[in-house]
């Protein structure tokens, strides 16, 4: 399914399992590379999860001209953003964690302490995720 899913590095089936979320940002970007790094190291099993939640249910147009193959491919898009848009993030890397050893995320380091506070979604994680959760900056 485009724009979402998993990929999983191989692992013996005892292996522990690390989850990380990616959304494209910066601090994302740290985050996979450090969970790559860390399942390399560990032998562990490497899920990604993609925070941008593109539903089968919106459906394929089939067309038979350029203008109406970029029409209906400018309508999926426009209502895959408007849906991610209405989905926050945190509670589903959380939902994807479930059963994980370890779940990965970014923080921006936004506020008046820059670098010091986590941000909406990496506080929610580690609040709530029922396995350890790393934050990287």
């Amino acid at each position: 399914m485009p724009g979402s899913g998993s990929a999983e590095l191989e692992a013996p089936a005892s292996a522990q399992r690390i989850v990380v979320g990616f959304d494209g940002s910066e601090a994302a970007e740290k985050a996979l590379n450090w969970a790559i790094g860390e399942a390399e190291r560990s032998g562990s099993i490497l899920d990604i999860v993609t925070a941008w939640m593109f539903p089968m249910a919106l459906g394929y147009a089939f067309t038979t001209t350029v203008h109406e193959v970029q029409a209906a491919a400018q309508g999926v898009v426009d209502r895959a953003i408007t849906h991610a848009a209405e989905q926050p993030p945190a509670p589903a890397l959380v939902a994807a964690g479930n059963g994980a050893d370890l779940l990965v995320v970014g923080s921006r380091g936004l506020g008046g302490f820059n670098g010091l506070l986590l941000g909406s979604v990496s506080q929610y994680c580690a609040r709530n995720a029922v396995c350890s959760v790393v934050v990287v900056h």
